[in-house]
């Protein structure tokens, strides 16, 4: 019995061997240049489109289904804009061609050998692979989410009545990245020392607006063990004082809005906290856009000139923004946790940048939870310090509890300049000295 399971134990680390020495350099050159034959196109899918309730029909194929009931149902109208060339930063391709041919899955959903700096796993997904899925998440969990270090600075939410449009409550945050490790541009390289808990990344935020709720503070740190859960802290302004949060409270509501901790960026948890399912490739709208082209507003009068994304739609739920034809990675995550208040997510990935710009959200039942949208800009049509930057902009978001009607939308104001962030912002002792 023994032999029969190191022989099968040596031919699965085999298998896992040959799937890390098979990227090429093809591998690498296609995952990060898509497009550099032509972007995709779709027969009667054209720049300009305005896609309604009357002619949503002939769209169906590249628009996800809980998308076509919001339209077919009159909530909202998209307008397809330009395609677009999402090329990522030079040092992170650069860094995925020196460490791709090392990385490989260990034994456990959640283990990951060999990994340095830049995308884990360049090959294209096969179906056929029943880790294909996992291997997506890795490369969306090490992606260029934000570069090295980043500001959201200032970020305006919106709490709104879906079927009034009515907006109970606006929040101002700020919002702040830092990698400690696998760093790719910014010196240290690639990690920041020293690093006692061997964290991977940490996000810290704070509260300016309202009154009620101002100094309010989350710090999350992840580690570089995805098998080792998160830490993750709040202070209280009003009750000036930090508290470690369990483990389930990231999937409670955040200070009352319709999104819970685990949502951010699309999906904030670790990989080994999920199922992921490989579902398969198609060409799809996404709400990715040069930012210069849009509807913008100047309602929160930054010094700079700087404006905001605007919305429509029901309960100006909706990023009145364009979504343009983009390759799409389709991938499943069910929660490992039975306990857990989401039943599935599934999430659009876009295939050249690895970021989540929509992803639909069902309950243990199974019915259609939430709609989850976040709308890209692209960085050299944002401020001019994210010109060349290589960052797929996080430009606005809306989060839709489509069975409660309600609605929370976010405004971003994303800054990749790692001057920004110090490393002393992400720790319990710099929350106590902030809440003061």
């Amino acid at each position: 019995m023994k032999k029969i399971t190191k022989t099968l134990l040596g031919a699965a680390l085999l298998s896992i061997a040959a799937s890390a020495s098979a990227v090429t350099d093809a591998d690498i050159e296609n995952t990060f240049h898509p497009y550099k034959n032509g972007f995709p196109s779709v027969d009667g899918v054209n720049p300009g489109d305005v896609i309604t309730k009357d002619n949503v029909d002939q769209y169906a194929s590249v628009l996800d289904e809980g998308m076509i009931k919001h339209i077919k149902d009159g909530w909202v109208e998209i307008t397809v804009g330009e395609p677009l060339d999402f090329v990522l930063n030079q040092g992170y391709i650069d860094a995925t061609k020196a460490g791709a041919k090392n990385v490989s899955l260990g034994e456990k959903v959640g283990q990951i050998e060999g990994y340095v700096a830049g995308r884990a796993f360049p090959q294209e997904p096969s179906l056929d692979d029943p880790r294909a899925g996992e291997k997506l998440a890795w490369n969306y969990q090490y992606g260029y989410n934000w570069g090295d270090g980043a500001a959201i600075s200032p970020f305006y939410w919106k709490y709104r009545n879906m079927n009034t449009g009515k907006v109970e409550r606006t929040m101002k945050f700020n919002f702040y990245f830092l990698n400690f490790a696998h760093r790719v541009n910014h010196e240290p390289l690639p990690e920041i020392t020293p690093n006692p808990s061997k964290l991977f990344r940490a996000i810290y935020l704070n509260v300016e607006e309202p009154f009620d709720v101002k100094n309010t503070q989350l710090l999350i740190h992840r580690s570089q063990n995805d098998l080792k859960r998160d830490n993750t802290w709040l202070y209280l302004g009003f009750q000036r004082r930090v508290r470690r949060l369990a483990t389930g409270q990231t999937t409670d509501s955040f200070l009352g809005a319709d999104i819970m901790i685990e949502d951010f960026e699309g999906y904030n948890g670790r990989i080994s906290d999920m199922k992921w399912t490989y579902k398969g490739t198609k060409t799809m709208l996404l709400p990715m856009y040069d930012s210069s082209k849009q509807q913008r507003t100047d309602e929160f009068k930054e010094s700079d000139g700087y404006t905001y994304t605007t919305y429509h739609g029901q309960g100006n739920c909706f990023p009145n923004v364009t979504y343009s034809l983009r390759d799409v990675y389709v991938v499943e995550s069910q929660p490992v946790d039975p306990n857990h208040p989401v039943g599935k997510r599934i999430h659009y990935m876009d295939k050249q940048t690895f970021t989540l710009p929509r992803t639909v959200v069902h309950d243990r039942q199974g019915k259609y939870w939430k709609s989850w949208m976040i709308g890209q800009a692209h960085p050299d049509s944002h401020l001019p310090i994210n010109k060349g930057t290589g960052v797929s902009i996080d430009d606005a978001f809306g989060m839709m509890d489509v069975q409660a009607m309600h609605c929370t939308t976010g405004q971003f104001k994303g800054i990749v300049d790692p001057k920004l962030v110090k490393k002393k912002q992400f720790s319990v002792q710099y929350m106590r000295s902030f809440g003061k």
